[in-house]
């Protein structure tokens, strides 16, 4: 219903999420989430091929395993931040997704080396695993701030004022899905663009280190006991 809302408010009505704070601090929430899916979907036969073709194992085999849990996770990233918040799951999410890509680091070939394909594709797959629970909590996140936003600033207005502030926030929420989603969807170019411009595992140590600051954005913003946005 979000989406139909916003589909049909005119653009004059929906530029006003370029103000708000926390549209920008979720879209970069959800670069780490989705961003990280799209770029791994992409990225992980390009990793396959390149370190691990010459052992017998072939990209097309595997690289479909990926995107399907993480495609299961996001429904279980839904779930559980119904239960217990979406910015409790989005901070399993981050730490997740910062543990994973060391695993994925230890298992690469190196110095000779054969590495373990078995060590690195767990390690990818825990990252699938834990993105798409974050997909799921951040979009259950964004609704919940702004709704919970304009209707404390419409407290003590009135009805007509709270049903005014709560289709706000309906329009600004989808609003900010749609614009956080289509800067996430450049991860799809991103990773596999980082993988190839420099080393793997350096690559993979600027994500860790991404990951450490969308902890610290949820943390302080959202998870934390008094937290501006609680979610």
């Amino acid at each position: 219903m979000n989406d139909l809302r916003v589909s049909a408010a005119p653009f004059s009505q929906q530029k006003v999420i370029f103000k708000r704070k926390h549209n920008w601090l979720m879209t970069w929430l959800y670069v780490g989430t989705f961003g990280s899916f799209i770029g791994f979907a992409a990225g992980l036969p390009l990793l396959i091929k390149n370190n691990f073709e010459a052992q017998g194992h072939q990209a097309t085999t595997y690289a479909w395993i990926g995107p399907f849990v993480g495609a299961l996770m996001r429904w279980a990233g839904g779930r559980l931040s119904d239960r217990i918040g979406g910015a409790r799951v989005t901070m399993l999410s981050f730490a997740g997704m910062a543990a994973a890509p060391a695993v994925v680091i230890f298992a690469l070939p190196s110095d000779g080396d054969q590495g373990s394909f078995w060590a690195f594709l767990t390690g990818f797959l825990a990252a699938f695993a834990f993105s798409g629970l974050g997909n799921g909590s951040t979009f259950r996140q964004i609704p919940v701030i702004f709704r919970d936003q304009h209707m404390r600033d419409a407290e003590g207005k009135g009805p007509q004022a709270q049903a005014a502030a709560l289709k706000q926030s309906e329009r600004e929420a989808g609003a900010v899905t749609g614009f956080s989603s289509a800067i996430a969807a450049y991860g799809f170019f991103f990773i596999p663009a980082m993988f190839a411009a420099m080393a793997v595992t350096n690559a993979l140590c600027l994500f860790i280190g991404f990951y450490a600051t969308c902890l610290a954005v949820c943390w302080w913003f959202y998870a934390r006991k008094g937290a501006e946005a609680p979610s």
